[in-house]
């Protein structure tokens, strides 16, 4: 029997982050919407909370929280800020792959220092050309003598403008393709390393999105995760793990925007009356009110599953690829219940339809999602 009860811990969890979203994130999303500051102050705040390093294990410094405790962290965080919270948790991201697979001394020597300063990381995998198709990714790290030698570029990388610490991708046998890449740990300020452009994007504006070039950049053959060619599966796993996090972050952007409506449509007057008391107000409502609900148990569902260390790769996509789409549904009824005043940035909504937008490309689009989950749903098919 599964029981999805609320531990005492798991409630003061909850509401610590609650707290966190209304009094730090919420108050300053406009500002830093606008897209031309990174909110380090709040970062610093997030950090301080325990929110950058939950994921890593208590004997390296962090919080050493569950799948499912994450799950209730994101829900919690995205509904005060999307791009906060995807700064914040762009570095759990970046440090799941060396949680999994990093040796002791990496561990000690990478995780240790992240857990007693602030400090933002990156997850380097997506290319211009090799987006849904990681195993395609042209970025070449060439071994010479104790050291691999890094040439290519990444795109759309969190963090990548601010970030002290970098996993990153890249093919060490061509060849091979997909069972030909490995995973680095490349710090700040390595020789050869430079970030590129700042995207200007449609949402997620807190949140620093940037270009990264890789030039003759020398790195150590120990900073190679778990061993040459692993990378593909090491870039896997992670993902296994931190899509239901990306659903419950949609769950809670669901949720502010239809706490939003419900708000507006109680002191909105129609035709004399508050169009709360309309039946096609409370029908959009409801619907609403029973996709949240479903998206959050199977959010739940499959960070449970990672917990008991059950296979859980198609339950993680049906938990990331129906939250995201849900989410995206409604923050635009939400929208729609503003009427005009919705899409003006005076109003919170348009903000949160921005937002959810993009929870259904990042971390494998959903279209990938939906390949996932026939592949595992249909079984083999002869030719």
């Amino acid at each position: 029997m599964i029981d999805y009860t609320l531990t005492e811990e798991q409630v003061a969890l909850t509401e610590m982050a609650r707290d966190f979203a209304k009094n730090e994130m919420a108050p300053n999303a406009a500002k830093y919407d606008q897209g031309h500051d990174f909110p380090w102050e709040i970062m610093q705040k997030a950090f301080d909370a325990g929110f950058m390093t939950c994921n890593i294990p208590e004997a390296y410094g962090g919080g050493g929280l569950s799948n499912f405790d994450m799950a209730l962290l994101s829900e919690e965080l995205s509904a005060g800020c999307a791009g906060m919270f995807t700064s914040i948790m762009a570095v759990s991201l970046a440090t799941t792959p060396i949680c999994l697979f990093g040796s002791e001394e990496q561990k000690k020597k990478i995780l240790l220092p992240l857990c007693k300063k602030m400090a933002l990381a990156s997850f380097c995998l997506t290319e211009r050309e090799s987006g849904s198709d990681a195993g395609s990714i042209k970025t070449k790290a060439i071994k010479d003598g104790g050291d691999y030698v890094l040439n290519g570029s990444k795109c759309f990388i969190t963090n990548a403008g601010v970030a002290d610490l970098f996993t990153v991708f890249a093919k060490t046998a061509p060849e091979k393709g997909a069972r030909g890449i490995s995973a680095f740990i490349i710090p700040k300020g390595t020789p050869g390393l430079a970030i590129g452009k700042v995207e200007d994007k449609m949402g997620h504006r807190a949140s620093n999105t940037a270009e990264i070039f890789f030039e003759d950049c020398r790195v150590p053959a120990e900073n190679v995760l778990g061993r040459p060619g692993l990378g593909f599966i090491v870039a896997m796993k992670t993902f296994d793990k931190t899509r239901s996090s990306v659903g419950a972050a949609a769950v809670g952007i669901a949720r502010a925007a239809m706490e939003h409506a419900i708000a507006y449509a109680k002191i909105r007057r129609q035709f004399g009356r508050p169009i709360a008391l309309y039946q096609m107000t409370q029908s959009k409502i409801a619907d609403m009110a029973m996709e949240i609900q479903a998206a959050r148990h199977l959010v739940r569902h499959a960070a449970w599953l990672s917990d008991q260390g059950k296979p859980c790769g198609n339950e993680s996509a049906m938990a990331k690829c129906y939250a995201t789409d849900m989410a995206m549904r409604v923050t635009t009824e939400s929208l729609q219940i503003f009427g005009g005043y919705g899409y003006m940035r005076d109003y919170p909504v348009e903000k949160l339809m921005r937002d959810a937008k993009l929870l259904q490309i990042y971390e494998g689009t959903n279209e990938i999602q939906r390949l996932v989950i026939a592949n595992e749903t249909i079984g083999p098919v002869k030719e």
